[in-house]
């Protein structure tokens, strides 16, 4: 099967056949599979290709759907020539039977003859390509939005090969009649492309060929006075060459120019870097000098192969790998060029290499690739200064891991692959250059692997490990020839071990990723070599005060050394801090451990991240607050390495302190989780607070306990509750009386004596205005548990007058947003209003997209209560479409659970039980804040199933919520749990075995901590009042005495 798009779409069988293409949009993406013939086209990109910026609602359906209508088009066999893959679809067909693929193929051919001197050969194969064309590219596709760009592309092909072509012709005319209708030819490209200097060049050749130099002098004249007028440039030297050519009435010499040796031959497919090369292509137009740097292994060499590929002119690669350190580059290009001795000297000439070069080059329009400069930068620099110096029309390209720092030089710097976020789903990893570079390599050793659901994870890991970076990916993906995919990730703790053995064919710097690392590090001086080994210890990047305060002794010349790593390509510098890439990193741990620095420099990393932690979580109290939440964000990955080594390191004082200082920063950020899984790493080997320890160690259970799995939640709030009280002295940690507050549950008489006078108070809280703006919120806190809406709401207002007195944020939201909840509570959504919106005003300050969530829960929540199911309906959906992607599953969790109850008062049952059920699906198992959805969503299914008189189901999900193991004090949902469960009984005139349950739900109730009474309030007057007061406390009394497991089984039966 033949195709055409140098054209109209066209589609021919194997027997001539032509197929008709029906519709534009069906012909747009056979187009944009066919200009990538063979190779997966991702999803995204035939989207964008099809319908640009404003694609239609279901675009998923309807390009399935286009994919359908074109596979039904073009199947003819048991072959489905439109492949799905992961990342999108392959047109399965060879590039060269597309037209625009052929032209391609044979028009690089001809300018590859063309600049071998095979004059005829490239007539022949330029000529071949130029037939291909039957109209302009795409022309039935020209409305779709990726038509513009392809076509330009292809007209700008189409001209380069055509001047080749005339380039070729004009080298083998031996004859006016030959050279006759090219100038008639070169004229109406002139015209057609009126700036176009090479068009010119080979008409004024022309017409000199043709005997007609009047003719070709005017033809110079026009263009400087068009050039002049235009662009207020001058023409080009090599016009201005062939003009002096036609003053001088000089027939054209035919140019003795060496032979330059071909680009080298690659094995493999290039694969993303679609940027570096458009940037290239740019900046080789722009300056003479232009650096690729970056570290090794990064792909520096194969890009600078690609991009002069891509050069419009002469292109000569140097390799000076092979040069010891310190020799002189020129003789290596001179090699390069096939420029000999006996044929550039003459008597009395140059003799010094350099010399010779720039005689040899000084009218020569080239592009030099010096290739590796790094152990010869000096010499590199000064060899580039004096050519480009001396030779104007030269332009040098050069790849070395750091810059030649000449004036005029162009930067690119050359860094691995990109690789998918730690957010990104399986399904959007395809289209990252780094996953597609491993899954092409990983197949041309594994025929038939593939990046499916099963791999993707070991093959994102291993991408991320090895930084993007292409050789040491390469690498990786060579060992699939021994190792499953799986085996390979797990291994990368060792990668110089296991990416030990490379292609033959690579030099041997690049056999090895041990070798590409020791090549860098053996450039290095001695202070170089100390501080890499050093900086090492750093998890994340760093800033110039944290190397110079843990890497020390260096003193004041840390700058320095610090740079010369940088322009060495083995720290990455940006916005004032410092990194090192993973695989360096790996290396220079080594070296660290082998000079027996290791030790030393871990206990310096701890002490000084744990001082900046310290200073921080002040900080984070008032008016600084949104700069220290930069600097610990910037920081976070070695706060939290601190944090992980004094765990390993058996440390616990340093890392309750550490735990201590960061929870605030946790909470503020939205890192529970994280910071959760660390406090439980810490504290679930000690059995109760070292000495001196006694507020962090509490601090570090809440934390542990509200943010992760821990089925010693109960135990672990009250042993915090109960140190917080004991202290006798405000908490230096102030945080730990939220957190307090929060878990505590309904207040004991002697902690509610304390939140009444003044000076118990002043003497938990001190007078720090910070403490006691929290101690106020925490005690609001309290106050709700226990329905005291009048002192919740006089404790939330001093929360929210002290937090706004020192510029604190999230008090302030904090304050606000509790306030909201508590109006909602007691049925006055116009209360509610104001503070919710300032709440959420004052979030978009602190850039936290899940704390906006969890406010417009809240909101959503309250908005339910009060009856407002559009207004609830609404914040939910907002919820959701931030929670799934930003990969928090409990706000997810609580967003359904929210439009499942709002569906279930709406009528919408089937709706509503959809919702519910995703709902407790979704739900994190064993999560504090997740349960109380998960137990939410429960008692709505309950409810549903009353509704359809399924009470065998509503009974069940009544029963999982009273069993549930986690500590529960949300009133609503347990009374709702008993009203659905024993209400029916009592409503059936069962008095006394109503009675019997409700004490049966107190000895569950009371061995989860909870307060029986307040949650089966009204169940228990009702009860009560039917059947008598002696009644109703003998058959309580009865189920009261049960043990936990008996009350559960009986309310099995209820």
């Amino acid at each position: 099967m033949r195709f055409g798009i140098l054209g109209a779409t066209e589609v021919h069988r194997a027997d001539g056949r032509r197929l008709t293409v029906g519709g534009p949009r069906l012909r747009a993406l056979l187009a944009l599979l066919l200009l990538d013939a063979g190779r997966v086209v991702p999803r995204d990109r035939l989207v964008d290709g099809l319908y640009g910026d404003d694609p239609p609602a279901g675009v998923a359906n309807a390009l399935q759907s286009q994919v359908s209508r074109l596979r039904h088009l073009l199947s003819s066999g048991p072959v489905d020539p439109v492949e799905f893959h992961p990342a999108g679809y392959r047109l399965a067909v060879d590039p060269d039977d597309v037209d625009a693929h052929r032209f391609t193929r044979l028009a690089d051919a001809g300018r590859l003859a063309l600049t071998a001197g095979d004059h005829h050969r490239a007539t022949d194969l330029l000529r071949e390509a130029l037939t291909l064309w039957r109209g302009e590219p795409l022309a039935d596709v020209t409305d779709a939005p990726f038509a513009p760009s392809h076509t330009a592309r292809l007209r700008e092909r189409r001209l380069t090969a055509t001047e080749d072509r005339i380039e070729a012709e004009l080298a083998v005319a031996d004859a006016a009649a030959r050279v006759r209708p090219l100038v008639t030819e070169l004229r109406e490209l002139v015209a057609a492309h009126p700036l176009r200097e090479r068009l010119y060049g080979q008409l004024m050749r022309a017409l000199l060929a043709d005997g007609r130099r009047a003719e070709g002098l005017a033809v110079f004249a026009g263009l400087r006075r068009l050039l002049a007028d235009e662009l207020g440039t001058d023409p080009s030297a090599e016009l201005v060459a062939v003009h002096a050519t036609l003053l001088r009435d000089e027939a054209e010499p035919a140019p003795v120019t060496p032979r330059l040796p071909p680009l080298p031959g690659q094995l493999t497919s290039f694969v993303g870097r679609e940027e570096e090369l458009r940037r290239l292509a740019k900046l080789l137009t722009e300056a003479r000098l232009v650096t690729l740097h970056g570290p090794g292994g990064a792909g520096k060499t194969r890009l600078a192969v690609e991009t002069s590929g891509r050069y419009d002119g002469d292109v000569c690669l140097v390799e000076l790998a092979a040069l010891p350190p310190g020799a002189e580059v020129a003789p290596a290009v001179l090699a390069a060029l096939n420029l000999r001795d006996t044929a550039l000297r003459v008597p009395g000439g140059p003799r010094d290499a350099t010399d010779r070069l720039v005689a040899a080059l000084a009218d020569r329009r080239l592009l030099l690739v010096l290739d590796n400069c790094e152990h010869v930068i000096d010499e590199a620099a000064r060899f580039t200064a004096r050519l480009l110096g001396a030779a104007s029309s030269v332009r040098v390209l050069a790849t070395s891991r750091e810059p030649l720092g000449l004036t005029g030089e162009a930067l690119c710097p050359v860094l691995g692959l990109p690789v998918p976020p730690d957010e990104a789903e399986p399904e959007q990893v395809h289209p990252y250059a780094a996953v597609r570079l491993f899954a092409d390599r990983a197949a041309d050793v594994a025929p038939g692997f593939a990046i499916e659901p099963g791999t993707v994870s070991e093959v994102l890991r291993i991408c991320r490990t090895l930084d993007g970076l292409p050789l040491a990916i390469e690498l990786a993906a060579a060992r699939l020839r021994a190792l499953p995919v799986a085996e390979v990730a797990a291994r990368l703790d060792d990668r110089f071990r296991l990416l030990n053995r490379g292609s033959r064919a690579a030099a041997p710097r690049h056999q090895t990723l041990r070798a590409v690392v020791r090549w860098s590090w053996d450039l290095l001086d001695e202070p170089e070599r100390r501080l890499a080994r050093r900086l090492s210890v750093f998890a994340g990047d760093a800033d110039l005060a944290a190397v110079e305060r843990i890497c020390a002794p260096l003193g004041a010349e840390a700058l320095d050394v610090l740079t010369g790593l940088v322009e060495k390509s083995l720290v990455e510098a940006g916005d004032g801090r410092f990194r090192m890439l993973e695989t360096v990193r790996a290396f220079a741990a080594e070296q660290l451990a082998e000079a027996g620095e290791a030790d030393q420099l871990r206990r310096a990393h701890v002490t000084y991240f744990l001082d900046l932690a310290r200073a921080g979580d002040a900080g984070l109290r008032g008016p600084t607050q949104l700069e220290w939440l930069r600097r610990l964000d910037a920081d976070r990955d070695d706060l939290h390495a601190a944090l992980r080594r004094s765990i390993a390191d058996g440390d616990t004082t340093s890392g309750l302190r550490l735990v201590a200082a960061l929870s605030f920063y946790w909470w503020l950020r939205g890192l529970r989780g994280e910071g959760a899984a660390l406090a439980g790493r810490l504290v679930d080997p000690l059995d109760g607070p070292p000495t001196g320890l006694a507020e962090e160690y509490a601090l570090s259970l809440l934390v542990a306990a509200l943010g992760a799995a821990r089925g010693a939640a109960r135990t672990d709030f009250g042993t915090a509750g109960d140190i917080l009280w004991s202290l006798g002295r405000p908490p230096k940690h102030p945080f730990l009386l939220y957190l307090s507050g929060m878990t505590a549950g309904p207040p004991s008489q002697q902690r509610m004596s304390v939140m009444h006078s003044v000076a118990e108070r002043h003497k938990l809280l001190g007078t720090d205005p910070w403490s006691e703006a929290l101690g106020s919120l925490g005690f609001a806190l309290v106050w709700l548990f226990d329905g005291r809406y009048d002192e919740a709401r006089a404790e939330l207002t001093a929360a929210y007058e002290g937090f706004r007195a020192i510029g604190e944020r999230w008090g302030m939201i904090l304050a606000l947003t509790t306030l909201g909840e508590a109006a909602y509570r007691i049925g006055d959504p116009a209360a509610a209003a104001d503070p919710m919106a300032r709440a959420l005003r004052l979030a978009d300050d602190l850039g936290s997209t899940l704390d906006t969530a969890e406010l417009l829960r809240t909101r959503a929540d309250g908005r339910l209560g009060v009856g407002d199911l559009d207004g609830a309906e609404a914040d939910y959906r907002q919820v959701a479409a931030i929670a799934q992607p930003a990969g928090a599953p409990e706000l997810s969790a609580a967003a359904h659970y929210g439009l499942g109850e709002t569906a279930r008062r709406r009528g919408e049952l089937d709706e509503a039980r959809r919702l519910c059920e995703q709902a407790v699906a979704e739900c994190p198992a064993g999560w504090f804040g997740a349960e109380i959805v998960r137990l939410a969503a429960l008692v709505t299914l309950g409810q549903i199933a009353d509704a359809a008189g399924d009470a065998p189901t509503a009974r069940g999900h009544y029963r999982q919520v009273l069993g549930a193991t986690v500590g529960m004090w949300d009133t609503p949902v347990v009374s709702a749990a008993v009203d659905g469960l024993i209400g029916p009984v009592l409503r059936r005139g069962e008095g006394d075995r109503a009675a019997l349950l409700l004490g049966a739900v107190s000895a569950v109730l009371v061995g989860s901590g909870a307060e029986p009474a307040a949650q089966a309030a009204a169940v228990t007057g009702a009860t009560r009042a039917g059947i008598g007061v002696e009644r109703f406390g003998r058959e309580f009394g009865r189920g009261a005495a049960l043990d936990r497991g008996r009350a559960l089984a009986l309310l099995d039966g209820a």
